[in-house]
C-alpha cells in the first residue's frame, strides 16, 4: 500500500502544531505512511521473534535491529527491565502480529552492526513504518548513526508528537541535567555549553559539570558549516551513549570523565538563545 499524495500529508503536518497534539496524534492513527512512507524493492521477511521493542529474530536466522529507534532495555541477568520496555516489545509483537508476522525490510546504507546484526527500516505490510509507529506512541527513543540516517526527518516528527502529548516515556520528561548523569549507557542530557575545543579527536562541547559532548574528527563532514557557532553558552539538549572514560585506566589531567559522541547532527539540538 502507497500513499497517493504524500505531499498533501506534509503539508498537513505543517499545520498540525496549530491545533496541537492531539490533531498530530490522530494524523498518526490514521495513516503513518504520510510521515515514512514505503519506498521502493523492500525485502520481504518472516518474523520468528520479537526479541524487544527494536530487535527481530527472523525465521531465516538473521536479528534485525530496527533503525532510528532506541527502545528502553529488557531487565536481563537479575537486572530489573527499564520504564516501557515491556510495553515496548508488546506493542511491537501486537504490530507485527497483525502483519500476519511478515514485514518488508529496508536496510540500512550500513548493513549490519558490530553485533553482526542487520540494520534496517521494518515496515508492515500495509507500509506502516514500525519505528515511526513506536516513536509516535513514546516507546521509544529516536536515534541517528550515521550513515543511516535517512528517516531523521519524519522520525523527528513521530517522536515530536508523542512528546507533545506526553505518551509513554515523554509523560514524564526523561531529560537529565548533565549533573545528574552517574553511569554510562543511553541518554537525553540537558545541559550549557561552557567550552568548545578541537583536536584530532573532534570537537569536544563541554557541558557545566563533568560530561563532554563529542563529534568525532571521522564524522565532522556530516555538520553543516557553521552548526558550531555560537553555541558556547547555549542550552542545548544532546542525547546518545554515554561512556565512561574513568573505566578505561583512569583519566588524564583536565579529562570529563563522561562523554557522550554525537552521531548526527540531530542529535544535539539547540533548546534555548
Amino acid at each position: 500500500m502507497r500513499m497517493a499524495n504524500p505531499s498533501g500529508f506534509a503539508l498537513l503536518l505543517k499545520k498540525a502544531p496549530l491545533v496541537g497534539a492531539f490533531f498530530v496524534g490522530a494524523l498518526w492513527q490514521g495513516s503513518a505512511l504520510a510521515f515514512c512512507p514505503l519506498p521502493d524493492g523492500p525485502q520481504s521477511a518472516a518474523v520468528r521473534q520479537v526479541v524487544d521493542g527494536d530487535t527481530l529474530r527472523l525465521t531465516d536466522g538473521r536479528s534485525v535491529r530496527m533503525i532510528g529507534i532506541n527502545a528502553p532495555e529488557i531487565g536481563r541477568k537479575g537486572r530489573a527491565s527499564e520504564p516501557f520496555a515491556v510495553t515496548a516489545k508488546r506493542r511491537l509483537q501486537a504490530l507485527v502480529k497483525a502483519s500476519d508476522g511478515r514485514v518488508w525490510l529496508v536496510p540500512g546504507v550500513e548493513p549490519k552492526d558490530k553485533y553482526g546484526r542487520t540494520l534496517a527500516h521494518v515496515y508492515a505490510r500495509n507500509g506502516d513504518n514500525l519505528e515511526a509507529r513506536l516513536l509516535s506512541e513514546g516507546l521509544g527513543y529516536r536515534v541517528a548513526v550515521a550513515p543511516n540516517v535517512r528517516l531523521v526527518a519524519c522520525q523527528q516528527v513521530a517522536e515530536q508528537s508523542a512528546r507533545k502529548a506526553g505518551a509513554g516515556l515523554w509523560r514524564s520528561s526523561p531529560v537529565r541535567r548533565a549533573s545528574q548523569v552517574r553511569q554510562s549507557g543511553f541518554a537525553v542530557i540537558g545541559g550549557s555549553i561552557r567550552n568548545i575545543a578541537r583536536n584530532r579527536g573532534g570537537i569536544w562541547l563541554e557541558l557545566e559539570t563533568d560530561v563532554v559532548l563529542q563529534v568525532p574528527a571521522r564524522l565532522q563532514r556530516n555538520f553543516p558549516a557553521g552548526f558550531f557557532d555560537n553555541l558556547k553558552g547555549r542550552q542545548v539538549e544532546a542525547r546518545g551513549w554515554v561512556l565512561d572514560r574513568s573505566r578505561k585506566g583512569g583519566l588524564k589531567p583536565g579529562q570529563r570523565r563522561w562523554v557522550l559522541p554525537i552521531t548526527d547532527p540531530s542529535m544535539l539540538e539547540r533548546i534555548s538563545s
